[in-house]
């Protein structure tokens, strides 16, 4: 049972949710979450850690299929599905296992229920229980959006269920390819469904660097998916078997329908207009760089609020809003340098302004190119056609952007993040001394390359 009053209530136990209570336990308070589903929250048991267990697989079977450019002789590989949902599983429990635990450690109390704010510092669960709270944070996370005409049942799903199906897909058309729609693109279509990939802008990841866009594209039209850009899915029509659809002048029909254009924040139930709480014109809720909402002692992180819907964002948003509660220095975000990931083949990372954003704020702009192939470990590691783009500020040497397309590129992002981080610019990168052969590299060449005086390429 619950106890009747805690220093720190966290409504949500995702990674935002989870890493607040951790930090405020860490501070000396008495801490509780509260979540209505499985503890670890959306991105653990639908989203992020699932959908990056079966692209890990698709990783698997692409290498095993490309074996042959490496001198080894294998046949073609069977595939498992029900092996695959087993481990994929098994991550979910394994992470979200670790995360009960690390509740266990800190003495945090997990309350299943439904959590909503009814007033100055009181909480209730399932509108019965109240609990007395000096410091209530929201992260309640997101809920999947649909498009103008159509509503989620039957075939037509949102991304979580897509990661969840249990038997591989005949065929599926993903509508929205952002990051979210190109991941399950490319991990189905490798697994051997027939994919369609739709967007309504231009190009596939419209809000990457446009160079990155067009390397990621022809990288996801080898894995043999049809994309569609500046395409719009109409007339969705579910039947018991198979999705019906327009697109253009053509009509479509498909097993599964997956909608992954866009999702909202899970305001619902939360209390907020009885707790003072404002929203803003997108339907966010409103905060400081403290995370400190119109209410007093209510704090919101996360999906609920402005930023970039990115885990690793919800997670230091917590451990601001849970600093500034305890009364420690805090420093607001800078949104637009948190790194963004997508875990398609070939990977997209990228943090900071682009190219063309960077000119229409009026920067006196310089970029440097760098395509893994002029490295050595491009050429060893079998991937020749990455790409590493870093835009800079010729005045200062400022590192405005750095956007990179390629294997590991989102683990490569990181070294340009904290080189901005640090206040370093694209001389320093330059001159860094990076390993060799390392993919790292092709980061240097293209610091070499802003700099002007590249040395491979």
């Amino acid at each position: 049972m619950p106890e009747s009053s805690y220093d720190a209530v966290v409504i949500g136990s995702g990674p935002g949710g989870y890493v607040a209570a951790i930090r405020a336990a860490q501070l000396g308070m008495k801490t509780a979450v509260i979540e209505s589903d499985r503890v670890g929250g959306r991105c653990l048991n639908y989203a992020c850690i699932p959908a990056k267990a079966v692209l890990r697989v698709a990783d698997v079977l692409s290498e095993i299929r490309d074996a042959g450019e490496f001198g080894i002789k294998v046949s073609e590989p069977e595939i498992d599905y029900a092996g695959i949902i087993a481990r994929r599983e098994k991550v979910i429990s394994t992470l979200t296992g670790g995360v009960a635990g690390l509740f266990k450690k800190n003495k945090i109390d997990l309350i299943e229920g439904k959590g909503s704010v009814v007033g100055s510092g009181r909480v209730s669960v399932n509108g019965s229980d109240e609990i007395a709270a000096k410091t209530i944070v929201l992260a309640a996370g997101s809920v999947k959006r649909p498009i103008p005409g159509a509503v989620f049942e039957g075939r037509v799903i949102g991304t979580e269920e897509a990661w969840a199906l249990d038997r591989l897909p005949a065929s599926l058309a993903v509508v929205g390819a952002g990051a979210s729609g190109a991941e399950i693109a490319s991990a189905y279509a490798r697994l051997g469904s027939e994919v369609l990939l739709f967007e309504a802008l231009e190009r596939v990841l419209p809000t990457e660097d446009a160079d990155i866009s067009k390397v990621a594209e022809r990288g996801l039209k080898k894995q043999g998916m049809s994309i569609h850009t500046n395409t719009l899915v109409q007339e969705i029509a579910p039947g018991s078997d198979s999705v019906k659809f327009t697109y253009g002048d053509a009509e479509g029909e498909v097993q599964w329908l997956v909608i992954a254009a866009g999702r909202d924040p899970d305001v619902e139930g939360l209390g907020l207009d009885t707790a003072g709480v404002k929203l803003d014109d997108q339907g966010l809720i409103e905060v400081d760089g403290a995370m400190r909402t119109s209410a007093e002692g209510i704090y919101a992180i996360g999906d609920l609020v402005p930023g970039p819907a990115l885990a690793h964002k919800a997670s230091d948003e917590g451990v601001i809003a849970i600093e500034d509660a305890a009364g420690l220095d805090t420093h607001p975000i800078e949104y637009v340098d948190i790194p963004r990931a997508t875990f398609c083949t070939p990977n997209v990372a990228s943090f900071g302004l682009t190219e063309a954003q960077a000119r229409e704020q009026g920067y006196d702009v310089v970029v440097g190119k760098v395509q893994y192939g002029a490295v050595g470990a491009g050429t060893v590691y079998g991937d020749r056609t990455g790409l590493v783009k870093i835009v800079g500020d010729k005045r200062y040497g400022e590192l405005l952007g750095g956007h990179i397309v390629g294997a590991k590129a989102t683990d490569l992002i990181q070294e340009l993040v904290n080189a901005r981080s640090l206040e370093g610019g694209y001389p320093e990168i330059a001159h860094l001394v990076h390993g060799h052969p390392t993919m790292s590299e092709a980061v240097m060449e293209a610091a070499r390359a802003a700099d002007g005086w590249l040395i491979h390429g």
